[in-house]
């Protein structure tokens, strides 16, 4: 990982401390991960290029018992709201993938006015039933690389893919996602909808929606319902590209990105 500080952040209510990964100078933009995890990858890296980063684990993931505290979405919001606190961000641009860009959403609507910027990437929390959420926890390996991945061929996917070779590694990384998948599933398990779409229309920041054209995870059909039910959206498909959009098309991600935040002239906060 290439960090420049790893903050182990203490929250109250006896919840376990949420290992933020910081990077990067500028104004501050908040990184919610999907579902397979916390990481620090080469799209992070552009990212805080220009922004200082902010990149937690999800509520849960690090003491699975942390979850017994954390009955639904309003707990979840309050536990992220707790975190800025924390941080010292009073208002943040939110970047959010998957699961992560469900929790973005959600908290931008709650906490309208600390949240600049959202950005939303294959966002899950919405559903239609002519275009179902395909299941991403039962599924066998094999399949799930094909959910996930336009081109697994791709050696940024193969990169992504790759598991550690030293044993003692390989069984902190399994353990690792499935806590991640533990606190992610959650809050959308077996369907992810808890009626988002009668609160996207509180959202006040600006929002870019980015999906991959060929996502079968989350079609891509979500984008445009996602920017018919948020005030002022806009929405940018990547072509060539699934669930993870930022792994097969990174330049194409980050160069939206910083249009989008405005890059090194950004104001600060």
């Amino acid at each position: 990982m290439n960090i420049e500080l790893a903050q182990n952040i203490e929250l109250p209510g006896g919840f376990a401390a949420n290992p933020v990964m910081i990077k990067g100078q500028g104004a501050p933009v908040v990184y919610l991960h999907g579902p397979f995890g916390q990481e620090w990858d080469e799209f992070l890296d552009d990212l805080s290029s220009y922004r200082r980063v902010y990149a937690p684990a999800h509520a849960g993931a690090e003491e699975t018992e942390d979850l017994e505290q954390l009955d639904g979405i309003p707990d979840l919001l309050l536990y992220y709201d707790d975190l800025f606190d924390r941080l010292g961000l009073e208002r943040v641009d939110l970047v959010g993938h998957s699961f992560g860009g469900m929790v973005a959403a959600e908290y931008a609507a709650t906490f309208r006015d600390r949240v600049g910027k959202l950005v939303l990437i294959d966002a899950m929390g919405l559903w239609r039933d002519d275009a179902p959420v395909r299941d991403h926890l039962l599924v066998a390996p094999d399949k799930l690389v094909k959910l996930l991945f336009h081109d697994p061929s791709k050696p940024e996917v193969s990169a992504k893919l790759a598991m550690p070779k030293e044993r003692d590694a390989m069984n902190a990384a399994i353990v690792h996602r499935f806590g991640a998948l533990a606190s992610t599933s959650h809050f959308i398990h077996p369907i992810p909808e808890r009626g988002l779409k009668r609160r996207l229309r509180r959202i006040k920041a600006e929002t870019l929606i980015l999906w991959g054209s060929q996502d079968t995870l989350v079609p891509p059909a979500y984008a445009a319902d996602f920017a018919a039910l948020i005030p002022d959206a806009s929405v940018e498909m990547v072509q060539n590209a699934g669930h993870l959009p930022q792994i097969e098309q990174r330049k194409a991600v980050s160069e939206q990105l910083e249009k989008f935040l405005g890059g090194k002239s950004a104001t600060r906060h």
